[in-house]
C-alpha cells in the first residue's frame, strides 16, 4: 500500500469508525504539533533547558504538514455539508491547526539558527588591499 493510499484510507475514516475518524486523526496531528512547536520555541528562548529545539522545530513542522494534509483530504473526501456527521468542521479546524505548527516550528528553526549566520553585507569593513 503506497502513502498516498494510507493517507486517503485515514481522511475518509478507514475501516474503525465513522466519518468523524479522518478529521479526528488531523485535529489530533493538529494539536500535538502546536504543542511540540510551542516548546520549540520555549526551548530557543531559554525557558525550557531540556531537549533538543531544532529538532522540535522540524517535529512541529512535519506533523502539522502530516494533519493539513489529512484534514485537507477529508475534506476533498467526504459528502454533505457541515452537521452531518462527516466530520468536516473539524476538518476545517484542523487545517489552521496544521499551519499554525508549522509556522511556530519555522519560527524556532530559524531562532535556533543564531545571529552568527547572519551575514551583513552593507557593514563589512574593506582591507587595505582590497579592491574597491
Amino acid at each position: 500500500m503506497s502513502a498516498t493510499d494510507v493517507l486517503t484510507v485515514a481522511a475518509e475514516g478507514g475501516v474503525i469508525g465513522d466519518g468523524r475518524t479522518g478529521a479526528n486523526l488531523a485535529l489530533g496531528a493538529g494539536l500535538i504539533a502546536v504543542a511540540i512547536g510551542w516548546l520549540a520555541l520555549a526551548r530557543v528562548a531559554g525557558r525550557i533547558s531540556t531537549g533538543n529545539a531544532r529538532a522540535g522545530a522540524m517535529s512541529a513542522m512535519a506533523v502539522g504538514l502530516v494533519g493539513t494534509a489529512l484534514a485537507a483530504l477529508h475534506l476533498a473526501t467526504s459528502s454533505g455539508g457541515p452537521g452531518t456527521g462527516n466530520g468536516l468542521v473539524g476538518a476545517v479546524v484542523a487545517i489552521p491547526l496544521g499551519l499554525i505548527a508549522m509556522t511556530l516550528g519555522g519560527r524556532a528553526l530559524a531562532r535556533s539558527r543564531g545571529p552568527e549566520r547572519t551575514a551583513d553585507p552593507v557593514g563589512q569593513e574593506r582591507g587595505l588591499g582590497s579592491p574597491s
